[in-house]
Parts: structure tokens; C-alpha cells; sequence
């Protein structure tokens, strides 16, 4: 497991890396790996295998740091990521990213619409008819949500249709 050298070692020694199961874009089951913290590594198996079941397409997981940790650069490759130590876009906060405390699901087809206007990422287009699209009412927001989870989807101020965190 790679983690980015300015990453402090309390949370370094949190986290741990999960192989997740998942219906690839080409309709293959595929695997993928993921950095979590641990307190929500087992259940983010358990909601994989059901988004699994569910038949719910997600088109790659990829380690971020085959991104060289460049969140806008696995967004726009539509790459459902975990941890990354980054902050909070437009802020000096830590992002619950940076505890592996937050997952982005198919970012590309459920981008993060910022308060000044701003689509990310770039390429990102949220459409509902798109398979892999997450929508307010269904099973995959359901999922998350039945195990403490929230989704920006639901926030007021910004929309962030691929984020879901366990603060």
C-alpha cells in the first residue's frame, strides 16, 4: 500500500488497503483496490458485493497513486477512488478523502458542482439515463445511507453526485 510521503503517520497507520468486486463497464466482474481507513474497510466490502448484486456498472478502480495522487486527473479517467491526502476543494481543510473516510463513485458521470459554477471534473456531465449515474432514490444512494453514510447528492449548498463519506 502507497500512500503519499506528506501523508502523517497517525493516519498512515489507519488505513488499509481492500480488493473490492465490481461490474466493469464492458459487463465483466472485475476487482479493484482501494485505500480506507479501517473502521469502514469491512463494510465498504459489503456494499460492493451488494453493488455487485445489484448489477450496478462502475467502469475502474484504480490505485490513486497510478494517478501520482492528481485527483482531477483520475476524475476525468472516471476512476472510483477512496483515500487521497488532499484537502477540501477551495478550502485548507483536510477532505475526509485524506482519512479514507470518503469514497468517489464514477466521478465522471456524477461530478461535483462547486458553489462558484465550476464541473469536476472538467469532462464530468451528470445525466440520470447514464448507467453508472447515481440518482437521489436509488439502491446505491439506499445502500450507502442504510450504513451511516451521506452522499452530496443530498447537500444544499454544492452538488457532489459521486461523493459519499463516514465522518
Amino acid at each position: 500500500m502507497q500512500v503519499p510521503e506528506n501523508t502523517p503517520k497517525e493516519i498512515r497507520d489507519s488505513l488499509t488497503e481492500i480488493t473490492v468486486p465490481y461490474l466493469s463497464f464492458s459487463g465483466e466482474v472485475t476487482e479493484g483496490a482501494l485505500i480506507v481507513h479501517k473502521d469502514v474497510a469491512d463494510e465498504l466490502l459489503v456494499i460492493f458485493h451488494k453493488l455487485l448484486s445489484l448489477s450496478f456498472p462502475i467502469e475502474k478502480i484504480v490505485p490513486m497513486e497510478e494517478y501520482g495522487w492528481d485527483d482531477e486527473a483520475s476524475m476525468a479517467d472516471n476512476n472510483t477512488s477512496a483515500f487521497n491526502y488532499r484537502v477540501i476543494l477551495g478550502t485548507e481543510r483536510l477532505s475526509h478523502h485524506a482519512r479514507g473516510r470518503a469514497l468517489d463513485l464514477n466521478p465522471k458521470l456524477n461530478p461535483h458542482y462547486a458553489r462558484d459554477g465550476g464541473v469536476f471534473p472538467k469532462n464530468g456531465t451528470y445525466d440520470e439515463t447514464v448507467k453508472g449515474t447515481i440518482t437521489k432514490n436509488d439502491a446505491v444512494v439506499e445502500l450507502f445511507t442504510s450504513h451511516g453514510w451521506t452522499w452530496g447528492g443530498d447537500w444544499q449548498s454544492i452538488k457532489d453526485y459521486q461523493h459519499f463519506e463516514k465522518p
